[in-house]
This record gives structure tokens, sequence and C-alpha cells, in this order.
């Protein structure tokens, strides 16, 4: 007898084939279909920043933070130094030039200048010993100068006298002879002494000139210890106000060692740091601009420091035509520092977006404005609003300006 045989419930394996197949072939659908439209993020479009692009003026500026400085400021540098013992003026304080700051007290100084004191006695003393001999012996010349003359007269007489009695034979020749060699030695005498005598002046003039030469020298250098003398007292070097006073009673100071300033307030400045990335676009005489109390100030750029330090630049302002009444050092500004001539641009408002991709790209609005898409374009200049588009944006349309932070590589952004 037949059975029958029933047949298994169940998947078999041609069922599982084509399951199989299918979600493959479903998967290669889902991915055709989305290589064609790109990766999409979805965002709710009120928590983004959405911009319009326009067609405007472009001001190109940066805006500077500086602080008022004034327009000179002197150090005082200690040019002697010594042991604090008063202070006269205090920080802060105006101070006249030539007001006693501060005294030191030096006792080296004052036994320096006591040992220059003696040692230009001793020497004066000395120069007056030396002249009082010059006079003597220059006295004594003069007398052997008197005496040389009237030997050569005396011998001179003689020698004609007895050349007289020679002649007509009443003295014998040799008492002639005598007499002639008397006078010619007289004047060969007479010749040296006077040429003794013309050495010994220059020699008295030559001498006397290096002792006042040596006495101007002694003077000038006690002249300049009292002067060290008189440098312990700190003066201030100009009008103004003194703006900084590191000393205290007591205190041992350095020759040469920094102890203050006076700050000139005729004018003032305005200093600032500018990021180094416009290093190569400021230079002196860019024009800057600051608001006040509803006034607007002008200002010029007068230096460029050109040393970068932790990428940043120095530089100095100076006021052109009014300045704020209440201005005070230490004030801080924040001026617009204008680097080029306003022109036609299209512009874009700064954002978030910026730091994500550099300003390479970003996500344009369709005309719906139910998405965005990535879009590739080209920033040229910035200032504290806008940025200007070289390309890729056209003015009406619209773009997501917030940060990318959160969107990843995505393609497209669908809003929600």
């Amino acid at each position: 007898m037949d059975k029958k045989i029933e047949k298994k419930k169940g998947l078999k394996a041609k069922h599982i084939i084509w399951i199989v197949g299918g979600l493959a072939f479903a998967f290669l659908v889902f991915k055709v279909v989305m290589g064609s439209s790109g990766s999409v993020f979805r965002a709710e479009k009120d928590k983004l920043t959405i911009s319009s692009v326009t067609d405007g003026e472009f001001n190109d500026y940066i805006t500077v933070i500086g602080q008022v400085e004034p327009i000179t400021t002197i150090f005082l540098d200690v040019e002697e130094g010594g042991k604090v013992e008063e202070i006269f003026i205090e920080e802060g304080e105006m101070v006249k030039k030539g007001d006693v700051i501060l005294r030191l007290k030096n006792n080296d100084l004052n036994t320096t200048i006591m040992n220059s004191e003696s040692n230009m006695a001793y020497h004066s003393n000395e120069l007056r010993n030396t002249q009082i001999a010059i006079e003597q012996q220059q006295i004594g010349n003069q007398r052997a100068k008197l005496e040389i003359d009237l030997k050569v007269t005396q011998a001179e007489r003689k020698y004609k006298q007895y050349k007289a009695l020679y002649d007509d034979d009443l003295i014998a020749r040799e008492d002639y002879l005598i007499a002639r060699e008397d006078y010619e030695l007289a004047l060969k005498e007479k010749e040296l002494t006077y040429l003794k005598f013309e050495q010994d002046s220059i020699f008295r003039a030559n001498q006397k000139q290096n002792m006042d030469e040596s006495l101007d020298n002694m003077r000038d250098n006690l002249a300049m210890a009292r002067l060290r003398l008189d440098n312990l007292n700190v003066k201030a070097p100009a009008d103004g106000q003194l703006g900084l006073l590191n000393a205290e009673i007591g205190e041992s100071i350095a020759r040469g060692q920094r102890i203050g300033m006076v700050n000139i307030l005729t004018d003032f400045k305005i200093n600032a740091l500018i990021d180094e990335h416009y290093i190569d676009r400021v230079r002196r005489g860019l024009n800057s601009s600051f608001e006040r109390g509803g006034e607007n100030y002008s200002l010029t750029v007068k230096k460029v420091y050109p040393e970068v330090r932790e990428g940043q630049f120095e530089i100095d302002m100076i006021f052109e035509g009014a300045k704020p009444d209440n201005i005070r050092t230490g004030q801080t500004y924040h001026t617009k520092l204008q680097l080029g001539q306003p022109e036609k641009a299209v512009l874009i408002p700064k954002g978030g977006f910026f730091q994500s991709t550099g300003g390479q790209w970003v996500y344009v609005l369709n005309d719906n404005e139910t998405e965005a898409e990535k879009r590739s374009i080209r920033i040229g200049k910035q200032n504290p609003q806008y940025y200007e588009v070289l390309e890729g944006l056209t003015p009406g349309e619209k773009v997501i300006t917030s940060s990318y932070d959160l969107f990843g590589d995505n393609d497209r952004i669908v809003f929600k």
C-alpha cells in the first residue's frame, strides 16, 4: 500500500538564495540612489544662522584694541649709585624740570671728592712755588744779562784805547793783543749768554704751560667729582608726570639702574597689538578712527615696530586734530584701522563656518529653502563684519554662516 509523502514546511535553499539576492539588489538600488544625491544631514532650520549674499561696498579695515600712552616717556636711570636717603616726590605727582625726586647717599664718593680737593690744593701750592722759582730765575737772568753787557762795553772801551795807543807805539804789542782778545771773548760770552737766556725762556714757557694744563685738568676732575656728588640728587629731566618710582628709603641703588619714568603729557598716542597676518599691509600713514561720547576722533599710524612676538606686532598711532577731553593714560580704545579704500564687492556676513571650512566652501540654500548644498567658493579680504567673495556666489543667494562642526562631511543639509 502506497504511503503519501507530505512536503516539509520551512525555507528551502532556493528560497534563501532568492532572499539574499533580493536584499543585495535592494542595497545596490539604495547605493545608486544615494550616490547620485550625495550624503545628507538633517538639521533644524531655526537653529541655524542663514545669511544673504549681498552686493555692496567693502570697507577694508580691522578693529584694533589700543591703550593710551603719553606721547613721550623719559626713563630715570641713576647716574651715580648710592643708598636712598630721602624721597621728595611720590609716584603720580606732576614735576617740573630740575625738581629733585629723591636723594642718594654715597660715602665713597664723598671720600673721593675730599681726596681730589686735597690733591688740588697740594698741586696748586707746588705750582705757586715753581712760579716763584721761575720768576726769581728770570730776575737772575736779567742781572746776568746786565753784567755781560757791562763786561762787553768795558772790554770794547779798553780795546779801543789800547788800539789807539798801540797805533802810536805807546804800549807794547802784547798789551794790545790781550785787550783785543778780552774784547772778543766778551762778545762770545755775550752771544752764549743770550742764547742760554733764550733757551731758558722757552723752557720756562713750556714748563709753565704744562703746569697750567695740569692744574686745569685737576680743576676739571674736581668739577666732575662735584658733579657726581650733585648726581646723587635724582632730578626730573623734563616737565611731566612721575609715572613710576621703584625706590624705597634705605634701598641701595646701583649706578645705571632704572628707578622710574617721567611721562610727558603734552600729547598722547595709542599703542596697539595687531595679528601678524596683517604685518605686510600695515604701514606708516594709515588712517584709523574711533567713536567716544558721540564724537569721532581720527588717528594716523606713526610707527610700526618690526618685531613679532607671540604672533603679534606693535604699532603707535597719534591723534589728528581733537582728542577726548577726559583722555587718561591706560585707557582702552577700540579703533578701526583702514587698510585700503572702500570698493564694490560681493559680501557675506562673518560667521563660524569659516573656522570649519577655511573659507573654501559653504552650504548654499536652494530656491525653496528646503535644503542646502555644499559649494566651493573663494574668499578675498575680510573685515570685522564681512568676507569679500571673489568666486562661487551671486548676490541674492542664501548661505548657512553658523558653525559647520555638526555637519561632518555631508554634501547636503535637509531641513526638518
